[in-house]
């Protein structure tokens, strides 16, 4: 993420220009607009024709600069782009102004976004810049009869191939060297700056020896990893060891790993944890909460107006930040945010345990 200026407007906002440099910063900013904030940017839009000489084609697209009220976002990562929604308020085209429209942002198209930024956001961006300079990771988990290469993102991580067939002895076994040969023609077209290889046993270790005859230098930018799995559990345990972490400087998914498997841990030893809104509000109301973990998606729907069964999130994220706490928002993307959605959307590491009767 590029910030190219950040100017204060009255009511307490601020006009910030952002252009996104990857997929993982339109991921960012989908979590950071909410509704009636102002976004502008340049866009196309179909213009009816009032003429009445010319025939109804149903409108020409034309050029145009445009600022919406925001109502809607939706992060398409299969399209590469971020769509944003809303009334326009302010166009190069007065004729516009009181219609819908939808502006479809891309990689490295420039947005101009007026709001109120809260802290976790202003952290957000943070992290989105900090992140552009660091190396893409891609790991690729071996076992006997497949393998798996999935891509590291800071919105998640995607299986981007899958090689599996028969093994064993007898007349359809197949030769372990294919299974070798299919992930070696993988790996030479991985475009990541470093590769992990992980896997259970000495399948891995036997499958980098049989890269290594054919490309050093590829074998020797592969670090190796023991799991007792492959595929998405590898990939975890891979995070969760913080190689990931080696690699690139801070890795938002190692981070939300690391946290979860504590809390998880935590509630297993009945330890100092709180989990679910209620719980989590009265932790924060003791002072209790040494770092908060918050659901991205909960928190949205939550700044929308969704009811979030009667507690004030806002209100918990300040308290926390007031009293010392770390506040880390988790991508629903991945695993852990997922484990922390089976908790409520919401937990606590904490300072102490907290005997609530």
């Amino acid at each position: 993420m590029r910030v190219d200026s950040r100017q204060p407007v009255e009511g307490g906002r601020e006009r910030w220009t952002l252009v996104p440099e990857s997929l993982d910063d339109l991921w960012h900013l989908s979590f950071v607009l909410e509704p009636e904030d102002l976004v502008a940017g340049d866009t196309t839009r179909r213009i009816q024709r009032n003429e009445e000489n010319l025939r109804d084609t149903g409108g020409e697209r034309e050029h145009l600069w445009l600022e919406l009220a925001v109502e809607s976002t939706e992060f398409a990562k299969f399209a590469d782009r971020l769509r944003v929604g809303g009334e326009i308020v302010d166009c190069s085209r007065e004729d516009q102004l009181g219609m819908h429209h939808t502006i479809n942002v891309e990689v490295h198209d420039e947005l101009e976004i007026e709001k109120t930024w809260k802290p976790d956001q202003r952290d957000r961006i943070s992290d989105a810049v900090a992140a552009t300079d660091a190396p893409s990771v891609a790991i690729a988990t071996v076992e006997e009869g497949q393998a798996y290469l999935h891509t590291v993102a800071q919105y998640g991580t995607e299986e981007r191939a899958s090689i599996s067939g028969p093994t064993g002895k007898g007349e359809y076994a197949r030769d372990r060297e294919e299974l070798f040969e299919d992930l070696y023609a993988v790996l030479q077209r991985t475009d990541a700056d470093a590769l992990v290889l992980a896997g259970p046993g000495f399948t891995k270790q036997d499958a980098l020896d049989y890269i290594a005859d054919r490309d050093a230098d590829l074998a020797g930018s592969i670090r190796t990893v023991d799991t007792s799995a492959v595929g998405d559990r590898g990939v975890h345990e891979v995070l969760k060891r913080g190689v990931v972490d080696e690699i690139q400087d801070e890795t938002r998914i190692a981070a939300e790993a690391a946290s979860i498997d504590e809390v998880m841990e935590r509630i297993g030893a009945d330890g100092a944890v709180a989990y679910g809104p209620e719980s989590v509000e009265t932790a924060a109301e003791y002072g209790a909460i040494e770092e908060l973990l918050v659901l991205d998606r909960r928190l949205q729907r939550a700044r929308r107006g969704e009811a979030w069964e009667a507690i004030d999130a806002e209100a918990i994220i300040e308290r926390t930040e007031q009293q010392g706490g770390d506040v880390t928002v988790f991508s629903a993307e991945f695993d852990p945010g997922q484990q922390l959605a089976n908790l409520g959307g919401i937990a606590a590491l904490l300072r102490y345990r907290i005997d609530e009767t």
